[in-house]
This record gives C-alpha cells, sequence and structure tokens, in this order.
C-alpha cells in the first residue's frame, strides 16, 4: 500500500517480492490510461519502496499496479491538491 493516501504532491508505495524476478509498477489515471512509470527491472526478493511524485498532474483517483511474476495488484490512491 502507499502512504499517505491521500497525498500531496508525493507518496511512497512500499511492497514485498518472495522471490527475485522482473517487476513493473505504473500508475493510472481514473480513464486507464498510463501517466508514469516507476519501476521496470529486474529486482531482488524482499521489502521494497518507490516514491511516487504526482506534482505534475491534476487531483484525482489513481492506481497504481505491480506487475510480479505473473501476479498483478492494483490499488487505488488519490491525489488532492
Amino acid at each position: 500500500q502507499n502512504y499517505p493516501n491521500p497525498f500531496n504532491p508525493s507518496t511512497k508505495i512500499s511492497f514485498t517480492l518472495p522471490e527475485d524476478g522482473h517487476v513493473t509498477l505504473r500508475v493510472y489515471d481514473i480513464l486507464g490510461r498510463a501517466v508514469g512509470e516507476l519501476l521496470n527491472e529486474t529486482m531482488r526478493a524482499g521489502s521494497h519502496q518507490t516514491t511516487f511524485d504526482a506534482s505534475q498532474l491534476p487531483s484525482g483517483v489513481y492506481f497504481y499496479k505491480l506487475d510480479f511474476g505473473g501476479k498483478s495488484i492494483s490499488k487505488k490512491f488519490v491525489l488532492t491538491k
């Protein structure tokens, strides 16, 4: 999950990987358009954290999608300005 939520202008997204592998983490707006790619790399197993800076985006509801090892996790978060 991310913290804080709602956020302005940045939030930290934390996740844990059960094994080494390729990870993509993308952010989408409410209409499903990609507005950012935070990760697209091979990562080691364990806990990780990345920061999403939304200072150039308007207020609203966004989603991030974490893809790893054939699985996807999506979460909603809110940008308030």
